[in-house]
């Protein structure tokens, strides 16, 4: 009878054990139910009245951010979720630590589980800025100095400076940015943008000196990179860059002038009009390749890779002189007299200068 008993009890145990069991595990599917529906299914809506009829709202996660300051600066710009609440999601997620820094469009009416796994994916919004080919340091710190999206560190200052933070040796900032489409997260630093540029220059004149031929008049990769803002400023049409290139290296073999009108240009600065006069080409600077033979002293301009390449591989001819014809082209000629024949021929009704 005893034995009945205590296998009754025993019975009854299990069974409230079973049933004790069952229950949490009930009640375990039924919280996270709750949680899941208001992680990935209930809306998050803006708290700012004002970004609330928009379908996005940008906000701001600032770098090297934890997880709790994650939270506050997100409820600090619209994110209606309380602090708390964000942290225990994304820690549920195992998300905590993979939330990235950078500024985000979020959905107005997306779920907090949507909001969470697009900073961990660091689908943030992307800013560009363009160096052109041709474009001068001047325009180029005009153009990054203006730029919204970019923490301007380097307004005011000098180019002294500049090349101090970015551990450079040059005499100056022209020429030394690689023209290319820059892609950068809003408020990034403006000095990361030049860096980014300069590394890109100093690499492909690395690359393009080490293919330097024997015969070269060039002595430095920085007279490399002065000849290419030469060929990119004289260059109408690209496939003509490889015989520009060409006058001038032959023109500086033998000792000729260069008598080129982009370096005077550009050494009367900003303040030129767009007409070159006669009394510019007279009058002496470092720049006026009319007057001084050789180089200038530094870059004239941004050059791009296939002018850097045309400076380091001319095409090979014997040719001193050319002439726009008008059309985009250049006649080019080997001697005096074909050059003056081809001014007369293409240049009679025109009053752009000769080379």
């Amino acid at each position: 009878m005893s034995r009945k008993i205590q296998g009754s009890r025993l019975f009854t145990k299990n069974k409230t054990r079973g049933q004790r069991l069952r229950a949490w595990l009930y009640g375990l599917l039924v919280v996270i139910g709750i949680l899941y529906s208001y992680i990935f299914l209930w809306p998050v809506v803006p708290s700012s009245p004002n970004v609330a009829d928009f379908p996005v709202y940008k906000v701001k996660i600032k770098p090297l951010s934890g997880l709790a300051s994650i939270a506050g600066q997100l409820q600090g710009q619209g994110v209606s979720t309380p602090s708390i609440v964000f942290q225990i999601s994304a820690r549920v997620l195992f998300l905590g630590s993979k939330l990235k820094p950078g500024t985000y469009l979020l959905p107005t009416r997306a779920s907090l589980g949507t909001i969470l796994l697009q900073i961990a994916r660091g689908d943030r919004v992307k800013e560009s800025i363009a160096i052109v080919p041709g474009m001068t340091i001047w325009q180029l710190r005009q153009l990054v100095d203006a730029h919204p999206s970019l923490l301007h560190q380097t307004k005011g200052m000098s180019a002294k400076e500049i090349l101090q933070k970015l551990n450079l040796n040059y005499p100056g900032l022209e020429g030394i940015f690689m023209p290319d489409t820059y892609i950068f997260d809003p408020d990034e630093a403006d000095i990361e943008i030049y860096r980014r540029a300069s590394q890109a220059m100093q690499k492909q004149l690395s690359q393009a000196w080490s293919q330097k031929e024997a015969n070269s008049p060039l002595k430095t990769p920085y007279e490399l990179l002065i000849l290419a803002s030469i060929i990119e400023k004289e260059t109408g049409r690209s496939s003509d860059r490889g015989m520009v290139a060409a006058v001038f290296t032959n023109r500086l073999k033998i000792g000729m002038m260069l008598q080129t009108d982009p370096t005077v240009i550009y050494g009367i600065g900003p303040k030129f009009d767009g007409n070159l006069r006669k009394a510019d080409l007279r009058k002496d600077s470092a720049y006026n390749t009319y007057m001084r033979k050789g180089l200038p002293p530094t870059p004239i301009a941004m050059p791009s890779k296939d002018s850097i390449g045309a400076a380091i591989h001319p095409t090979q001819s014997n040719v001193l002189f050319f002439v726009a014809k008008g059309d985009g082209n250049s006649h080019f000629s080997q001697g005096l007299s074909e050059h003056e024949a081809a001014v007369n021929r293409y240049q009679r009704k025109s009053s752009q200068t000769s080379h």
